[in-house]
């Protein structure tokens, strides 16, 4: 490892400083809206520079087969960016992320058989790459398969799940003692498969509402496998790379586990203990009070305030644009137009305003949780369109609820509350949401976008 960076050109190690550089600036853009698709461009910069460093320090045998591999690669990642819809960005983020754990994997078990008497340090690399990258790939699978639907969102547990697992995770991590010693392939190989299993299981458990912050946990250990795998390779940029991933990623999922009242040990391991991370998806019989666009429309025209409160649905049904209509047209008639935006809004952090921005929605009326909570009872009207479990007044209970604690849009303190919403099916965690039954709270069923497109119809006619 020190050789190889010894024999790097020093021209070669600045062009990895400068790539380095890169992505530290592309996460600090892309923590604004505003900076985010710079942030982009500077990352993708960055990352080319890397790559054709690489290729001109190594210069690599079997060139043309590389370059294929790369070209059939982009052609793969080009066609899924442009494509994927909205709603399927978390999933699409999980197969990314998996891709990049299995390659890691794949590089370690390779050098395995070139450790040779490389010391343990390079040995414990190894077997930490493999074991990691293994378990961020099938994990990564499986809940792309959950918000696919693919598979049920429901926890999902194996019989006598705990010894299955724990005698998994024992074997597994004896494995990986035994390549460390030997430094055999034959063993690199079965630590692989056996992580693969661990992967499964460690996700199979999880209910559907908190797979996106298994998403950013197993993106923060793809992130440490690509360290090691950098460490093992002598690739300092690799090494740094992988640690800004790690970080980050371990970063947003406590960021993430706090927005929704959740402890990372509780959602990975909660099922094994005998709880559930998940409700019972049934629709309720309970009577509603709803009302059609036109009477809604009156509702609406007739406020001082109204906040909007975003959700999945509203990027399922494509609304956006028909929802600034709507916006639009209150605000032309004096009325106080405020978005309020959950921190998982949409299954992930930032989908909403990125949702919002394809409307040109001014960022400035995109208001955080923690600022537009204490303005709700002040609200005339709430207008929730496509949300349902930020919302949902059972987040509020210390106890017997599967979102018990998760910290929640104060929709139910504003004067008057219109729900938009398709039917009465429950949201992703699975439960009823109180809210639909309180007094103050009316529904217009029906498709958001159509639903919205009649009302903004209704208003202007009011």
């Amino acid at each position: 490892m020190g050789e190889a960076a010894a024999t790097t050109p020093a021209w070669i190690q600045l062009g990895y400083l400068v790539a380095a550089v890169c992505f530290i600036l592309a996460l600090k853009a892309l923590s604004s809206p505003r900076t985010a698709r710079v942030g982009n461009l500077i990352g993708a910069a960055g990352a080319t520079l890397a790559v054709l460093l690489t290729f001109v320090a190594a210069r690599p045998q079997h060139l043309w087969a590389i370059l294929g591999a790369i070209a059939l690669g982009a052609v793969a990642g080009v066609v899924a960016a442009r494509r994927v819809v909205m709603t399927a960005m978390p999933q699409l983020v999980a197969i990314f992320n998996g891709v990049g754990g299995a390659a890691a994997a794949l590089v370690a078990l390779i050098e395995v058989g070139e450790l040779g008497s490389t010391g343990t340090a390079a040995r414990i690399a190894t077997a930490f790459t493999v074991l990691v990258g293994a378990v961020s790939f099938s994990g990564s699978a499986v809940t792309f398969g959950k918000l696919q639907a693919l598979l049920p969102g429901r926890p999902i547990v194996v019989p006598q799940v705990r010894y299955v697992y724990g005698g998994a995770l024992v074997v597994t991590l004896a494995a990986a003692v035994v390549l460390i010693l030997t430094g055999s392939t034959i063993v690199g190989v079965i630590l692989a498969v056996l992580a693969l299993g661990v992967g499964v299981l460690l996700v199979l458990p999880v209910g559907g509402a908190d797979v996106p912050i298994v998403i950013s946990l197993l993106n923060a250990f793809t992130g440490l496998s690509v360290a090691a795998s950098g460490y093992l390779l002598g690739n300092t940029l690799l090494l740094v790379a992988g640690t800004l991933v790690g970080a980050a990623g371990s970063l947003l999922t406590r960021l993430m586990a706090q927005a929704m009242g959740r402890r990372v040990t509780t959602i990975l391991f909660g099922a094994l203990l005998g709880t559930s991370t998940q409700g019972r998806t049934v629709e309720s019989t309970r009577p509603v009070k709803s009302a059609g666009p036109d009477d809604i429309a009156v509702l609406l025209g007739y406020a001082r305030r109204v906040v909007v409160v975003p959700g999945y649905g509203l990027a399922v049904a494509q609304a956006q644009h028909a929802l600034k209509e709507l916006a639009d047209a209150l605000a032309a008639r004096g009325i106080e137009v405020v978005y309020a935006i959950h921190p998982v809004a949409g299954r992930m952090p930032g989908h909403m305003n990125v949702l919002l921005a394809e409307a040109n929605v001014p960022y400035e009326q995109l208001a955080e949780m923690d600022a537009v909570n204490p303005e709700f009872p002040a609200t005339d009207v709430a207008l929730v369109v496509g949300a349902n479990d930020v919302v949902n007044p059972a987040a509020r209970k210390p106890f017997g609820s599967p979102i018990a604690g998760m910290p929640i849009l104060d929709v139910d303190q504003a004067k008057a509350v219109v729900f938009l919403k398709r039917s009465m099916r429950p949201g992703f965690a699975g439960i009823e949401n109180d809210l639909l039954y309180n007094p103050k709270t009316t529904l217009l069923f029906g498709d958001a976008k159509e639903s919205l497109t009649k009302l903004v119809a209704a208003l202007k006619a009011v």
